[in-house]
């Protein structure tokens, strides 16, 4: 018995003994770091740097706010007994002191009681690198990734030693890489590196490939020959690298600016295609598919917060029915009495388009409105050197589905082949029974409400104004031209050609003469090919 109680004490005396270690250690690390930081009063730039470099050493997250406050000048020491602390602006040209690693308030005093540790822009660069180097061994994987970006963008070759620790001990497979990279022009800016650490580090950059990978290989100032010439090497390589990525960056935003020429032409290419009606109303009725989709979310906003990532898919089909209807209202009301006189026509769907305008300034007022994307629609993301916009790739796809829901209805159901049928031959369709009337008012209204689809997706890309729609009515005038009257893949094609063209040509002659360039190369176009590039078959249409 007596011997199983020696042995309890004994338990509790080493459990005892193991729970006060800790506490005597930090109690150590404590004291160290107090004294390191006590280094600071009186010391010159070199001393607060030397300091810098110790603090940083330790990888103790408790020095972050002591560099930082050093970085933004606010460390001082006091007079009387030297104390270092953090000290705050107070009234009456007086400092509140804070503990510098606990952040407990000390005392008020007067600024003349204190000074302030002096920090130049060299000591700057050094703060910065110290405390990207503590954050590099932050829990948070988006912490370290930000730190390695960060040395990355402003290297400090001191840095190298935490930076190399963080690497080894580093498991997440991204921000390994992202440090390795962060590691690699730490070497290139380093002076004393070794030479194959410098080859390997240009041979990253190089794998790299980016802009800012060329910066880095730009900037060695190397006298060694093969270091020189494999920089030199290096940027020719990132730059054909970099001219064949702004191609095909080119190309995806031909595509999406093609996208959403599409959407805005491809109503017009049936209204212009079945009716020969120059509608000059087409871009308002793209504006009401646009002041609707911010009418649904301003109610969701109000009513059904919770409910705002699914506005585009409450607002797409009212939109279509409310542009819808507008358009079959212009064809009853006006288009259908000038049937045969384009330039009256023009001159009618002008006037409509001028009171469509007045009616939603009077409603909305004038000023551009706020139409949010939602969350699936926010953001990019990198595919090699391509940035790609989510809200871009998902018009692109949006402005596919229409082009094709569009071709099912007109190959595979009545109304598509009675619309076939008048755009043949008019009064052949009329002699079979077809009510050509009926079929130009659910024509009118079909382009209409595709031009309200337009007017969603235009939404989440450019400001929500009642001059919305006179951006691009012009545009798609010349993709219908171009694509051939009432073809819907001349319509397709046509946006894209033009939409690609379009970027190429604005880094050498600027958006405006990229226009006026395309306006002329479609003028010659239009001298070989009247019917644009892919011309409707039909005896009417030859006649």
């Amino acid at each position: 018995m007596l011997r199983m109680f020696r042995s309890v004490i004994a338990f509790v005396g080493l459990l005892q003994l193991a729970m006060l270690v800790p506490a005597h250690g930090q109690a150590n690390d404590d004291a160290a770091l107090r004294g390191e930081i006590a280094r600071l009063a009186e010391a010159d730039f070199r001393g607060v740097e030397a300091v810098v470099q110790s603090l940083a050493s330790t990888g103790d997250p408790a020095v972050t706010s002591v560099l930082r406050a050093l970085r933004s000048g606010d460390v001082y020491w006091r007079k009387s007994d030297k104390l270092v602390v953090i000290g705050e602006k107070a009234p009456g040209r007086s400092l509140l002191l804070t503990d510098p690693l606990t952040g407990e308030e000390i005392e008020t005093v007067k600024k003349r009681e204190t000074k302030k540790v002096k920090v130049n822009n060299t000591l700057r660069n050094a703060i910065d690198a110290a405390l990207g180097g503590l954050t590099l061994r932050a829990s948070d994987p988006a912490i370290r990734m930000q730190a390695a970006a960060q040395m990355f963008a402003k290297p400090e070759p001191k840095a190298l030693p935490a930076l190399d620790a963080a690497i080894a001990a580093e498991s997440d497979p991204d921000v390994a890489s992202a440090m390795r990279d962060a590691r690699a022009v730490l070497i290139l800016k380093s002076s004393e590196a070794d030479k194959a650490d410098a080859l390997d580090a240009i041979a990253r950059m190089v794998a790299r490939g980016d802009a800012e990978a060329r910066n880095a290989l730009a900037s060695i100032t190397s006298d060694d020959a093969e270091i020189t010439e494999g920089a030199a090497l290096g940027i020719e390589k990132i730059d054909t690298s970099l001219r064949y990525w702004g191609y095909g960056q080119n190309i995806w935003q031909g595509i999406s600016l093609g996208s959403v020429l599409l959407l805005a032409a491809i109503g017009l290419a049936i209204t212009f295609g079945v009716m020969g009606v120059i509608n000059m109303a087409h871009g308002e009725l793209v504006m009401i598919g646009a002041y609707t989709t911010f009418a649904v979310q301003e109610f969701i906003r109000n009513s059904a917060p919770g409910l705002f990532d699914t506005s585009l898919f409450i607002a797409a089909p009212l939109a279509f029915l409310i542009a819808g209807t507008v358009g079959i209202c212009i064809e009853r009301g006006v288009v259908r009495f000038l049937y045969g006189r384009p330039l009256e026509t023009l001159l009618a769907t002008w006037g409509v388009s001028l009171i469509l305008q007045q009616a939603v300034r009077t409603i909305f007022g004038p000023n551009n409105r706020e139409v949010g994307n939602p969350s699936f629609m926010s953001g990019a993301f990198e595919l090699g050197g391509l940035t790609i916009t989510w809200n871009r790739l998902w018009i692109v796809i949006f402005a596919l589905v229409v082009f094709f829901a569009l071709m099912f209805v007109l190959k595979r159901t009545a109304l598509g082949l009675q619309m076939r049928a008048v755009t043949q031959n008019r009064a052949m369709a009329a002699d079979m029974g077809i009510r050509t009337g009926w079929v130009d008012a659910m024509t009118f209204g079909l382009g209409a409400g595709i031009a309200g689809l337009a007017g969603v997706a235009l939404s989440q890309i450019d400001n929500v104004s009642p001059n919305l729609g006179q951006s691009y009515i012009v545009d798609s005038f010349m993709v219908v031209v171009f694509g051939g009257a009432g073809n819907l893949w001349g319509a397709l094609a046509g946006a894209f050609t033009l939409g690609i063209a379009n970027k190429f040509l604005e880094p050498f002659s600027g958006a405006v003469l990229a226009k006026v360039l395309v306006l002329i190369f479609i003028i010659l176009f239009i001298q070989k090919r009247p019917r644009g590039l892919f011309a409707l078959k039909g005896r009417a249409v030859d006649a």
